[in-house]
């Protein structure tokens, strides 16, 4: 298992050099990108900012693990909407996200969007079901050629009405059937599920490909109530080799304080 951390925590700095090498620093092996942080649009996003990333990650030692929050920020972007011209934008909005994630070095995808996911007023699941799979599966041939895999996050019923379970999120990934769409899982969205985070990890273990560490409390390992000693044990179960990339959603502990502790807190596990 490897540590990352979601830039985010960072954004205040407006500098993605000094985030690289703190995050580093602190003892991170990786660092997983909100594009939102460095522009509007992903398309905005210059091969020179690109290039800058990936140089700098290379000189500090650190893995850009992937990309996360990929809906935000762009307008007009819908994973599930019954109009066929919004979901060819998506698409398209899409594969430009997977070759950003490519040409920074990321592996992984993250979607969560909750959003820009949810099932709209007179559309059924199983049509925004197959809305969902057809723009997915149109990056897929993109995904390839740049070695990403989409990972589909499971959220909850206070974020979303779309894939809120595990299960009906690997009902997803099974019918898109293919190596680079997988899971994500999440300690927060799993909160709500009927079975507890351990049994699900090792219930899915197959699709697994990324896991994001957080707190019920929305803060980092460590700063809520979750015990993250069964959550290691179920990794370590199912041979987990991929990230765990610590997403927080309230910042006021400061970026250092949620850097540090976090990690401190996980290393305790391993």
């Amino acid at each position: 298992m490897k540590f990352a951390i979601c830039n985010e925590v960072f954004k205040d700095w407006n500098d993605i050099e000094r985030t690289i090498a703190y995050v580093k620093e602190v003892g991170y092996e990786g660092l997983e990108i909100a594009p939102f942080t460095l522009a509007q649009y992903v398309t905005d996003i210059s091969g020179a900012t690109r290039r800058q990333i990936v140089r700098c990650a290379e000189e500090a030692g650190l893995d850009i693990a992937g990309i996360h929050w990929v809906f935000v920020g762009p307008e007009g972007v819908y994973l599930t909407h019954p109009d066929k011209a919004v979901r060819e934008f998506t698409a398209q909005y899409l594969n430009e996200l997977v070759r950003f994630c490519g040409d920074i070095g990321g592996k992984v995808l993250v979607f969560g969007s909750p959003k820009q996911r949810n099932v709209m007023r007179d559309v059924t699941y199983n049509q925004a079901f197959d809305y969902a799979r057809e723009v997915f599966e149109s990056a897929l041939p993109r995904c390839q050629e740049y070695g990403v895999t989409i990972c589909m996050e499971q959220l909850t019923h206070l974020e979303t009405n779309f894939c809120q379970t595990v299960e009906e999120t690997v009902e997803l990934i099974e019918a898109i059937n293919h190596p680079n769409f997988q899971l994500l899982l999440d300690t927060k969205a799993m909160a709500f599920q009927a079975e507890d985070r351990p049994t699900l990890i090792r219930k899915y273990a197959k699709y697994l490909r990324h896991y994001h560490a957080n707190d019920d409390n929305l803060e980092g390992p460590g700063f809520g109530e979750v015990d993250f000693g069964p959550i290691f044990e179920a990794l370590r179960d199912i041979q987990y080799t991929g990230y765990l990339s610590v997403e927080v959603f309230k910042f006021d502990p400061g970026p250092e304080a949620i850097a540090t502790r976090s990690l401190e807190y996980m290393r305790r596990f391993v």
